[in-house]
């Protein structure tokens, strides 16, 4: 005891190793809130893989299978003979041109504490196919199929159609069938059977489909026109355009949004036809993310990752006290403040499941100075030690706080500030003679030592 009370090393050696220690806390406290989050992706994908998951719109695209004969030669010398064989192909034909004018009415679910964001929609699709040379892609007209041509929609989640999908085309009206003709190009969606003729191949198609559906979170397309433009409308005030791509206009106000896509075939990396799976075309999607206002966890995770900073700094600040003002707190008492400083970040995780971030970090914050103030003034009994305490904790949680706020200049700002902070520590800590510490340290041993001899 007395080495802890009047050894200055010993006693900075023990106050880090009380702050590592205090990082364990301080790392179950991360796992807490990876935990928290993972209920709140369960409560998400509960509620939208029955209302329809997030959506993707591919489509259409004109499908027509043919017959490909290929030759290959079996057996050697005398017995050698060619043998030809039949393979049934697909040929997958995009449209000229495609418009997609689309409007979604978002709404908010409860589930438990979480909030999901579901959305009904109501997408009008239009466009035309170019007339088709099969001579030019070296396919004999007597070798297609025409009876078993095809239009092919892709939708990422088929619970979310709410009526019967029909296809205008060529002025003839088609009911679609759940399924595609093949899995070339799309995995999940709708087909519908189309007349075509092989003497009626050199003028356009014109199509037109209506699609009413339900979804969650994003809705996303794909630009598989040589000219696509996808029009978007909504009341949601908070929206994230993802993807390849970027609306062009956009405009967002507090009663929704309006965006506009034009992209021409240019803009990706694949052609207008082609056979079987020899594109993929799912990574040029684009489209939106209807975004809550708040993410409370990634904010959270963010501030608990300045947990050891704030405790070092905390630590540091009581140190200084015992050095300057001639006071002793004892290693138990740097330990239950710690266990304060760590608590704020388990009350800021529960606060924000149930109010506004901000608000959560203020009330968390003003509990956590006022309980460490309360012990400062018990176990020091100095009113201006703990407006000097308070003071200084106030400034930390304030720092902190701002550097939540403006994540683009988050380096900055810390940086910064952690140079302010370690230019006033140097400041504060000139006047002090460690050296003469340890003579006094050593000193007052010897009194002690000669006291208790004497009596």
């Amino acid at each position: 005891m007395k080495k802890l009370n009047h050894n200055v090393y010993f006693k900075i050696g023990t106050i880090a190793i009380i702050a590592i220690l205090l990082m364990l806390p301080s790392s179950m406290i991360m796992q807490l809130i990876r935990e928290r989050e993972r209920i709140q992706q369960q409560a998400i994908w509960e509620v939208s893989s029955k209302w329809g998951n997030s959506q993707t719109i591919t489509g259409p695209i004109l499908t027509i299978p043919y017959d490909r004969y290929y030759t290959k030669t079996i057996g050697e010398g005398k017995n050698e003979k060619e043998e030809t064989y039949k393979v049934k192909e697909y040929r997958h034909f995009l449209p000229k041109s495609l418009n997609i004018k689309g409007t979604i009415l978002p709404k908010k679910k409860n589930r438990s504490i979480y909030e999901i964001v579901l959305y009904k929609s109501n997408f009008k699709i239009k466009g035309e196919f170019d007339k088709i040379d099969f001579q030019k892609l070296d396919i004999k007209k007597e070798n297609i199929h025409f009876d078993k041509a095809t239009i092919n929609i892709g939708i990422s989640d088929l619970k979310g159609i709410e009526k019967q999908i029909e296809l205008n085309w060529a002025k003839e009206k088609s009911l679609f069938n759940p399924g595609t003709a093949t899995n070339d190009i799309i995995s999940s969606g709708i087909n519908c059977h189309v007349n075509l003729n092989a003497d009626e191949l050199e003028k356009t198609f014109p199509f037109n489909i209506t699609i009413d559906l339900k979804g969650s979170q994003n809705i996303n397309f794909i630009p598989v026109g040589k000219s696509t433009k996808v029009n978007l409308s909504s009341n949601w005030a908070n929206p994230s355009f993802d993807g390849n791509y970027l609306p062009e206009p956009s405009n967002v106000t507090p009663k929704g949004f309006n965006a506009t896509w034009n992209i021409f075939h240019l803009n990706r990396n694949y052609p207008q036809s082609w056979v079987g799976s020899a594109y993929n075309v799912n990574s040029s999607a684009f489209g939106v993310n209807l975004l809550l206002p708040v993410d409370s966890y990634q904010k959270t995770t963010r501030v608990a990752k300045y947990a050891f900073l704030l405790i070092a700094l905390t630590f540091l600040v009581f140190f200084f006290v015992e050095v300057i003002r001639k006071v002793f707190i004892h290693p138990i008492q740097y330990i239950l403040v710690g266990i304060a400083l760590i608590v704020f970040y388990t009350l800021l995780l529960s606060f924000s499941e149930h109010m506004l971030f901000n608000y959560a970090y203020i009330l968390s914050a003003i509990l956590t100075i006022g309980l460490i103030s309360w012990y400062v003034k018990v176990i020091l009994k100095m009113w201006n030690l703990t407006i000097l305490m308070s003071g200084i904790l106030l400034i930390l949680y304030s720092f902190i706080f701002t550097i939540i706020q403006v994540q683009d200049y988050a380096l900055l700002i810390g940086s910064i500030g952690i140079f302010i902070i370690l230019a006033l520590v140097m400041y504060f800590s000139k006047n002090i003679d460690w050296g003469q510490l340890k003579k006094d340290n050593k000193t007052k041993t010897k009194e002690i030592e000669t006291e208790n001899d004497l009596s």
